[in-house]
């Protein structure tokens, strides 16, 4: 018989596996995807929560904007910027010990995707933003080119394939419409999904040429989802 305590700290060791095979890190693209959005949609200044934030590289790319960075994650990895105010969290079970209406922007880049359930994810993240806020997520792309063709020949999304050697961190599978629709129910408003712009040439290990109009969904590995918690 496994004791409720032995249960539980087997639950933390696998979350803090798939954490770390992460790596603590995306690709620059996904990045500058989120930079964007945050320079189109936020005036600047104030707080910004980031929601499993790995090694904190976000900062690097939005640090001009804020002027408080609170990083939140299951494990905290080594490389994290000074400036980094860190809170440890089980994000398949936990909620952040913030207060509500605390962010100015909540981002979660590339995490969705490692979680049991998402509404309740994207739930605490509006939680945690203030009214007039924002909260962004990236995700791979279940509906660029190269995962469509991963799926007609595979029966798997390219990000979620099993087999020896694959990513086995990538849990939760969400296409544009389920975004969307998690936004919706959340009471968002002004949701808009937008494109990392960079995607990976199937069977190839090259990516579409951007400068030649290789844009959008279906030439992107990677889409952000961003929404305005309605002001009060």
């Amino acid at each position: 018989m496994i004791s409720f305590d032995g249960g539980k700290q087997i639950a933390v060791e696998n979350i803090e596996n798939r954490a770390r095979q992460s790596l603590g890190s995306s690709s620059d693209p996904v990045y500058q995807m989120v930079a964007r959005a945050v320079a189109q949609r936020h005036s600047g200044g104030g707080v910004l929560v980031d929601v499993g934030c790995g090694k904190g590289k976000l900062w690097s790319f939005v640090s001009d904007r804020f002027d408080r960075y609170v990083g939140v994650d299951a494990v905290r990895y080594p490389g994290l910027p000074t400036q980094t105010e860190f809170i440890p969290l089980d994000l398949d079970i936990g909620k952040a010990p913030l207060p509500e209406d605390f962010a100015d922007v909540v981002c979660a880049v590339e995490t969705m995707e490692h979680l049991e359930n998402p509404r309740a994810f994207v739930r605490e993240l509006v939680r945690l933003t203030k009214p007039g806020g924002l909260v962004i997520v990236t995700t791979p792309n279940q509906l660029s080119l190269l995962s469509k063709l991963t799926l007609i020949l595979k029966n798997q999304f390219n990000a979620f394939q099993e087999a020896p050697g694959l990513y086995p961190a990538h849990i939760t599978a969400l296409l544009e419409i389920d975004l969307l629709r998690i936004y919706t129910e959340c009471n968002l408003t002004e949701i808009q999904i937008q494109y990392s712009n960079c995607g990976r040439i199937p069977f190839t290990p090259w990516h579409w040429p951007e400068n030649l109009g290789f844009r959008g969904r279906v030439f992107s590995d990677n889409i952000l989802c961003v929404g305005q918690k309605i002001k009060q």
